[in-house]
């Protein structure tokens, strides 16, 4: 359940719960020896002065926060430039690959350590923490923490005594914590008026003993520690989300598994397998007659527990002490003779498992992944279901299940039902998310135990009670609901279960071995059982454990020696290499390779809008491929705007081949940065081979600055023909800003108009004045090339007055009729305008070039007048083409 909700009900106006998709994460705070479940929440602040701050509320709570009143504030810890997080080790805990992420939170005053369970929702908290920290980005401003003063109230100093297992850190005292470089604790009103705990002694103390001892850190080592923490502190929850095989890496494990009995041989391990309904009831006598006597030390323990709270609160909500009872009695019951080290546990309400292993093994345990399922009220609640544990021990998966079906005699059906929901639905993440979730039945030994509250049918109390005086188990087992299921097949299929040697585990006197005396007065049953499924399994016992006496059931146990394939690591590096090697073969011979007739390409002299092309052929081998001209990293296109490959991507079969154009192009949009030397005709294209290697392909070149595609005001400065000048002075007028008369340049004056326009203009009046079709034909290409041709050098005489009209022609628009003085003008800095942000850019640009500034003669103007709207539109086509993609440099 998402419970940012109720955090977000305790915050003032302008803070915010966050984290992306889990705003809250539920942990342990570690004191000692003790745990004490605490709700994390990130909580982000945005001051007026800009930026964000962030701060971690510490809450506590006795259920499942639902809304504000569940919750209460306990501590607050700022996330200043000296907060740190990183991964520890408590001293003695053995790492598991799925086991619970321990982190230890640092400051200048203050450290404290938590236990977060495994898995996404740990992992998005943490990086999110993470990324809060100021020392993420160095550039962030320092962060005052204002807002928290909310929260704090001066309080005497409390007398009690530094607890167990902490120090205090210099510089502070106990009993106060300092957020900010001030008074931590906290006021008991919130701003809504609900109460909030005061911050205790427990969180100004130095980090606890039991942390495997670390060199104290710098600041800068501390900022460093908290920009990796995103790292240090999700290695193990991040393996959820990364896919681990590729397709060859799949290739191979799909290999290796068919091969497995090729490198691993069987090796027994000694598991013991244990069942306890506590009835509720607090541990009261010590567990090694159930756990650890007259047995062989086990390597692998699975010890299950039902109805461990019955109370409506562990029903409804989530905490219970008696988990933290329970686990610590079973601690320390295990056998004296060997260390173990908790892999796992898990609980549903009531419904407890708990895994453990001899350190020596820890190694060799991974893939460790939890579910619950529950089948109780509504077929979906915990009061009834099964938790499961699925983990690889060497080779060979195993999935340990503990369940509690439906009570009562005649519920048979409901309990068959039970057990097949809990099958259905019981589905475990892989490594790779790629793959399918895994079911019990997906594994290589399954072990099933629990309170399965199959009873003993068609016999009357007393008669049960006679024979099992008498011990006649076979007699009663023949009445036995389980036995008579599984025959139908219509429970565990497949299982096999010891023979019962031993009495019922069920109903006694709680603290006696007195059958049930109470009203209800119940028949004695084999309630607790448990069963395998598998090769190479040997139950070694099968029994109940009658010294017991707590609750009103008596724990059974079981142990097994179960063969588990062991990898040989000789064996397993040369079926490897004998997998590698055959699949090397396989793919050199299916690898595509092609040959190209050429790698390298010069374009010499590109001119504006006039296509270049060079060609080459790709001719393939003896394995079809597809080809695709790729884009380089960081870049949006595999080419540069000016170039194009003709095909850029297609199929070719064996001993094909195909021809590619590479199309060099300058348009206006490219020609500016070729002018001004931004840009070079240079460019390296890649070719890409599906499933094959690439191709370099080298493009260069040189460009002939042009008119065409310069800034207008550059023009005015270029009183000699654009080739005639150094490629230096042209970049440097290219990239010009604009100057004003008043701008105290040094630059010489300017002409009023550039002299490419005025030659145009003029030599369409010498020219073309009795020309009555002029503009209303549309031109061609190369006549285009030689006006620009003509225009850069300067050579207007060239011009052929046919190519002037024709080319002319092109450009012909319907304009409105309206007389060649400032209003032609005006339309052209309107033109100008959508092209160059704004009328005041155009007034400024177009300045020089207004009709006030040129007078032409009264024959001029006639001329003019004939024909205004088509030498508008030539004059507007020469603006467009030098300033429309070559707007001034700003």
């Amino acid at each position: 359940m998402d419970q940012s909700v109720a955090i977000q009900e305790t915050l003032a106006e302008g803070e915010y719960c966050i984290i992306i998709s889990f705003p809250a994460v539920q942990g342990a705070l570690c004191e000692g020896e003790s745990r004490r479940s605490r709700l994390l929440g990130l909580v982000r602040y945005r001051p007026e002065r800009g930026g964000e701050e962030h701060a971690l509320f510490l809450y506590t709570h006795r259920r499942m926060a639902i809304t504000g009143d569940d919750v209460s504030l306990d501590q607050i810890v700022p996330i200043s430039r000296d907060f740190a997080l990183e991964e520890v080790s408590l001293d003695g805990e053995v790492y598991f690959l799925g086991s619970d992420v321990t982190v230890q939170l640092d400051t200048a005053e203050l450290s404290l350590v938590f236990q977060l369970p495994f898995g996404s929702q740990t992992r998005t908290f943490l990086q999110e923490v993470a990324r809060a920290c100021p020392g993420f980005d160095p550039a962030a401003l320092d962060p005052k923490f204002l807002w928290l003063s909310r929260y704090r109230r001066k309080e005497p100093e409390p007398e009690s005594p530094t607890p167990r297992g902490w120090k205090s850190a210099a510089g502070t005292r106990p009993g106060r914590a300092i957020i900010g470089g001030g008074d931590s604790s906290f006021d008991e009103s919130r701003p809504d008026g609900k109460g909030l705990l005061v911050d205790r002694s427990s969180r100004g103390q130095d980090k606890p003993e039991n942390l495997l001892p670390r060199q104290n850190k710098s600041k800068s080592e501390i900022t460093d520690m908290v920009r990796s923490s995103t790292v240090t502190v999700s290695d193990k929850a991040h393996i959820l989300s990364m896919q681990k095989f590729g397709l060859r890496d799949t290739i191979v494990k799909s290999h290796l598994m068919q091969k497995e009995e090729d490198y691993t041989y069987i090796q027994n391990f000694r598991f013991f397998v244990g069942t306890y309904n506590v009835n509720g009831q607090s541990p009261k006598e010590c567990l090694r007659p159930w756990l650890s006597h007259g047995i062989q030390a086990p390597d692998v323990y699975c010890v299950g527990f039902q109805e461990l709270d019955l109370s409506k609160e562990a029903f409804f909500f989530h905490d219970t002490p008696k988990e933290e009872e329970w686990f610590k009695a079973v601690s320390e019951g295990l056998h004296p003779a060997a260390k173990y080290a908790k892999v796992k546990l898990i609980r549903l309400v009531g419904i407890m498992l708990l895994l453990y292993v001899k350190q020596e093994h820890a190694a060799y345990i991974s893939e460790v992944e939890v579910e619950t399922v529950g089948t109780g009220i509504m077929g979906r609640m915990g009061n009834k279901g099964g938790v499961a544990v699925r983990f690889q021990f060497h080779n060979t998966s195993i999935c340990v299940v503990n369940s509690h079906l439906a009570a009562h005699t005649e519920e048979y059906e409901r309990r068959n039902q039970d057990y097949k929901d809990i099958c259905s639905r019981m589905q475990f993440r892989q490594v790779d998310p790629s793959l399918p979730p895994l079911t019990i039945s997906k594994h290589d030994v399954i072990l099933w135990l629990g309170d399965l509250n199959y009873r003993i049918e068609e016999l009357d109390v007393e008669k049960v009670k006679k024979l099992i005086e008498e011990k006649a188990f076979q007699t009663l087992y023949a009445n036995d609901q389980l036995r008579a299921q599984v025959a139908a097949k219509a429970v565990f299929e497949g299982f096999s279960e010891g023979e019962l040697t031993f009495q019922p585990t069920y109903k006694y006197d709680t603290g006696s071995d007195d059958w049930d005396t109470s009203e209800k007065c119940r028949a004695p049953a084999w309630c607790d059982r448990v069963l395998w499924k598998g090769k190479n399994i040997t139950q070694l016992s099968y029994q109940s454990h009658m010294a017991l006496k707590t609750s009103d059931h008596k724990p059974v146990s079981s142990v097994f020696d179960i063969g588990v394939r062991v990898v040989n690591e000789e064996l397993y590096r040369k079926t490897l290499e004998e997998i590698v090697r055959s699949l090397d073969k396989m793919e050199n011979d299916n690898i595509p390779s092609v040959s190209l007739s050429k790698r390298e390409f010069c374009f010499q002299n590109v001119k504006y809008m006039q296509l270049q092309v060079e060609s080459f052929t790709i001719r393939n081998g003896q394995v079809p491929c597809q080809f695709e001209f790729i884009n380089k990293p960081d870049e949006v296109s595999y080419c540069k705007q000016w170039l194009r490959a003709n095909p850029s991507r297609g199929f070719l079969l064996p001993d094909s081949a195909i021809e590619i154009e590479l199309e060099l192009f300058v348009n206006k949009t490219t020609a500016t940065k070729l002018n001004s030397g931004e840009d070079k005709i240079e460019d390296i294209l890649v070719l890409h081979l599906d499933r094959g290697k690439d191709y370099f392909l080298s493009v260069s070149g040189n460009y002939l600055p042009s008119c065409f595609g310069s800034p207008i005001h550059t023009l005015c400065y270029m009183k000699e023909p654009i080739l005639d000048l150094p490629l230096e002075t042209v970049r440097e007028l290219t990239l010009m800003q604009l100057q004003t008369e008043d701008d105290g340049s040094q630059l010489e004056r300017p002409m009023d108009i550039p002299k490419e326009l005025w030659m145009m203009v003029d030599y369409l009046y010498r020219n073309a004045i009795q020309q009555e079709d002029l503009f209303q034909q549309p031109g061609l290409r190369l006549e285009f090339e030689h006006i620009r041709d003509c225009l850069d050098s300067g050579m207007i005489d060239n011009l052929c007055i046919l190519q002037m009209f024709m080319h002319a022609r092109v450009y012909v628009c319907e304009y409105e009729k309206e007389s060649l003085y400032r209003e032609d003008f005006t339309t052209l800095s309107n033109q100008y305008s959508r092209n160059s942000g704004g009328p005041g850019e155009a007034d400024r640009q177009l300045g020089p070039i207004k009709m006030s500034a040129w007078h032409p003669s009264s024959k001029q103007r006639a001329w003019l007048g004939r024909h205004h709207s088509g030498t508008c539109w030539l004059l507007g086509l020469f603006l467009t083409m030098t300033m429309a993609a070559a707007s001034p440099v700003p």
